[in-house]
């Protein structure tokens, strides 16, 4: 493998000199080709599971096949972000004891495996509220695998990877996520033209998909890693706590942790558009094809556009984005409410959540390069750690909302947390400036 990694290697670089090391031993660096290419082979087998499991897409679909209550549905994205969040820091301290991280990413990705596996066997056979519970306490183990993989992925770049080409490799990894989106939806597209089916009708494509993530999982595993420092591995915990104070001393840090709460809109709203898809009179299999398709786009049309606008005004970039969400969701209410046919075209939801998409990964670049431009050094560590372990919280507590379902209709959900949306919008206007 190694002729061909290196001449892949060499092109995705696409640098004279690919080969020069600047803070990685020689022993590692010989490896670089090699380990880059399987990295990110690993990442295509995940990305392409994540894809076809979508919690946003395929799950709350998947939900709604079921019958489970609503207030499942509204707990996919919180319970599949937070568990990656909150326990992050007490699990960088366990993974950091250990001198080779890599076997932690592939236990975390064979856990996820058997985590997508068996909410495929859940679709196949239960119903109703059994199994909108069932599919959350799997995605609960998923999401802490989810953390688990993600904390080892970081270590065990930095050991094999050097400096000035890690960028270039998340940067592969992203456009490998859109493109595998849209590769998914028109598969979806292709097999999923007749009517709504039952939670059977999508259980080989939850097996097929945990079948992924053992793949990915078999890559990693070649990888070579060499030992590195074990260091600092138990004082994690202990730290994250005393970073908390910092939400009472630093302002502008506080004004944006509540910004960014608020800006959790375009993301928790986001299943409930499939939501209100699946319901309408003619609904088919194939308007999840088209949902997949429109996420897909929106990553790959939007990422460079909101980058660039960032590098100029980050906070303005999330007031945008979050007026862009905020107005979507306001426009899908008043179309459902006031014409309702026009909200049974095939086409609207998907044009909708396109938009949604937009918005979303608008407010993910405003928002990652405001925290970076904030402040400097460790203390925006602090910043990143702090802001992700208080945002997991929230995001159980918002994730509630589908409870709202026993007193209002989705729609009247959709417009709620618009209007929070609206309200970040508002607020990020108040973020201290950066540039």
């Amino acid at each position: 493998m190694s002729l061909t990694a290196e001449s892949v290697y060499e092109k995705l670089i696409d640098e004279e000199d690919a080969r020069a090391c600047a803070d990685i031993p020689d022993s590692a660096c010989r490896e670089t080709p090699r380990n880059f290419v399987l990295i990110l082979s690993a990442q295509f087998f995940t990305k392409l599971g994540d894809a076809i499991a979508s919690p946003k897409i395929v799950l709350a679909w998947v939900m709604s096949a079921v019958q489970a209550p609503v207030v499942f549905t509204g707990l996919l994205v919180p319970i599949r972000e937070s568990g990656s969040l909150i326990p992050q820091l007490i699990i960088a301290g366990q993974v950091r004891r250990f001198p080779v991280r890599k076997w932690f990413w592939v236990g975390g990705s064979v856990a996820q495996a058997a985590c997508v596996v068996g909410i495929g066997l859940v679709a196949f056979t239960l119903d109703g509220a059994a199994a909108g519970a069932a599919i959350l306490s799997l995605l609960v183990v998923f999401s802490l695998a989810r953390g688990l993989c993600s904390v080892s992925l970081k270590d065990v770049i930095g050991k094999t990877v050097p400096k000035r080409r890690r960028g270039r490799l998340t940067g592969w990894a992203a456009s490998i996520a859109g493109s595998v989106t849209i590769l998914v939806g028109v598969v979806m597209l292709t097999i999923g033209g007749g009517p709504n089916n039952g939670g059977s009708f999508y259980a080989p494509l939850l097996v097929a998909a945990g079948l992924l993530w053992l793949a990915g999982a078999f890559v990693f595993s070649r990888i070579v890693e060499f030992g590195g420092e074990t260091d600092g591995g138990r004082s994690a915990g202990a730290d994250a706590l005393r970073r908390i104070r910092i939400l009472a001393t630093d302002a502008p840090f506080r004004r944006f942790v509540v910004t960014r709460a608020l800006l959790l809109c375009s993301a928790i709203s986001a299943p409930y558009y499939v939501l209100l898809a699946r319901e309408q009179p003619g609904a088919s299999n194939s308007l999840l094809g088209w949902f997949l398709l429109s996420a897909g786009v929106a990553s790959l049309v939007s990422g460079p556009f909101w980058g660039r606008f960032a590098d100029r005004s980050s906070k303005h970039v999330m007031f945008s984005a979050a007026l862009i969400s905020g107005g979507i969701g306001v426009l899908v209410f008043g179309v459902i409410s006031f014409a309702p046919d026009f909200a049974a075209n095939a086409a609207f939801f998907p044009a909708a959540y396109f938009v949604l998409s937009i918005a979303h990964d608008g407010v993910r670049v405003g928002r990652k390069t405001y925290v970076v431009d904030l402040a400097g050094g460790n203390k925006r560590t602090d910043y990143v750690s702090v802001s992700n372990k208080v945002i997991g919280v929230i995001l159980l507590i918002a994730g509630l909302s589908g409870a709202l379902s026993a007193v209002i209709d989705v729609a009247t959900i959709v417009l709620l947390l618009s209007l929070f949306g609206l309200a970040g919008a508002a607020s990020s206007l108040g973020l201290k400036p950066t540039d």
